[in-house]
């Protein structure tokens, strides 16, 4: 069944993209398992759009085409994570090209391009792109192949201006990705603000169930010799997800509007409390009013501001950490996005990367908000 292009997201969603198991009749797409599918009697194929797994799965297939609807993209294609999607955009580029990136944005990302970077002998460049003169100026001066931001960011949720970024990496005759993640597409639709490539770790507020690696890359424009790239790149290195793992990411999406509703209600009303604690320093959600980037997240975002949000306490590590340790609710474990929250003390994750000490990120999930204010309250002291 097809479903008709002007439904909102939650409807594409909970209806799988009208996706119907005709042969049964079951509402919900079957897994198929098989590896390799055959031929008849005269060499054709018994079924033409399957041959093997590393590119053909109707599950995959279906899974995409929801992912690319919610995305207002034309395609979709899904990764075993979200690094493995990072790594087939960038490894498009030649050597000798120019990326320019977002710094501050998560660190799984930055490492891996730095030492990509310097096997492939690419130019890597990093810039504060929620500045907006600073990434203007660096467009201008760099002339990057490609530039790449992820907003909001984590963990500091700055926010970048797609729009504006999409113009700069355009006028300088490159392309922008977008890491996308922390939105997720109910929240921000990066392809329609003029970006190239959207990028989500599925992994998270997508899957919103913690029970699935996967990542997703998609785009308006299927034609371009990047996104054709890309989908040799997934077939050749055989980047590819496993139908079971496509299965339980599409029943997880199929909640994923009414997940991001919640979380994102919670976390401002969180975020709101924490802000005028007065053992917290500082709060960086974009839903404040006081984020130095909310004119621009209220702009380009729609029904919220996520999930994620950090905080400072008074005082260093320590204290930090004893808040951590007296949480009840909240599960300290790494991740976002999903429907249990989760805390983290970052610096004690990545001691070496600028984290202050009395940074906490958390998480919210779908538990009641005044139950995980109580909580923080008694953390907190």
């Amino acid at each position: 069944m097809t479903l008709p292009n002007d439904l909102k997201a939650s409807t594409i969603a909970a209806q799988a993209g009208g996706a119907i198991d005709m042969p049964s009749g079951g509402v919900v797409p079957p897994v198929q398992p098989s590896t390799t599918f055959v031929r008849d009697e005269d060499y054709a194929l018994v079924n033409p759009d399957n041959i093997y797994a590393r590119d053909n799965s109707d599950i995959v297939r279906i899974t995409e085409n929801v992912l690319a609807r919610l995305e207002g993209a034309e395609e979709g294609l899904l990764f075993p994570s979200g690094m493995a999607a990072i790594a087939a955009l960038m490894r498009t580029l030649p050597a000798g090209a120019v990326i320019l990136a977002q710094s501050g944005i998560y660190w799984g990302t930055t490492k891996w391009l730095r030492d990509f970077s310097a096997r492939r002998g690419i130019a890597l460049h990093e810039v504060d792109a929620s500045d907006a003169q600073a990434l203007e100026a660096a467009c201008a001066e760099l002339k990057p192949d490609l530039v790449f931001i992820e907003t909001p960011s984590n963990p500091w949720l700055k926010t970048v201006d797609i729009a504006h970024a999409a113009s700069c990496a355009h006028q300088a005759g490159g392309l922008l990705a977008v890491d996308s993640t922390a939105a997720t597409p109910v929240l921000q639709r990066p392809l329609e603000l003029g970006c190239d490539i959207v990028m989500h770790s599925a992994t998270k507020g997508i899957n919103g169930h913690s029970d699935v690696l996967a990542g997703v890359l998609a785009t308006s424009k299927p034609a371009a010799k990047i996104w054709t790239d890309i989908k040799a790149d997934r077939h050749d290195a055989g980047a590819v997800i496993g139908p079971f793992e496509a299965w339980l990411l599409l029943r997880g999406m199929r909640t994923l509007p009414l997940r991001v509703e919640r979380m994102s209600a919670s976390a401002l009303k969180i975020a709101t409390w924490l802000s005028a604690h007065p053992k917290v320093t500082d709060v960086y959600y974009p839903g404040l009013e006081s984020h130095p980037g909310h004119a621009i997240a209220a702009r380009q975002m729609q029904g919220g501001y996520g999930c994620l949000f950090s905080f400072l306490v008074e005082g260093g590590a320590a204290e930090a950490l004893a808040v951590v340790g007296r949480l009840k609710l909240f599960h300290r474990a790494t991740s976002l996005g999903g429907v249990e929250s989760l805390v983290e003390h970052r610096h004690t994750i990545e001691p070496h990367t600028g984290i202050p000490p009395s940074l906490i990120r958390v998480s919210v999930g779908i538990e009641d908000a005044g139950d995980l204010i109580a909580d923080l309250e008694q953390a907190l002291g």
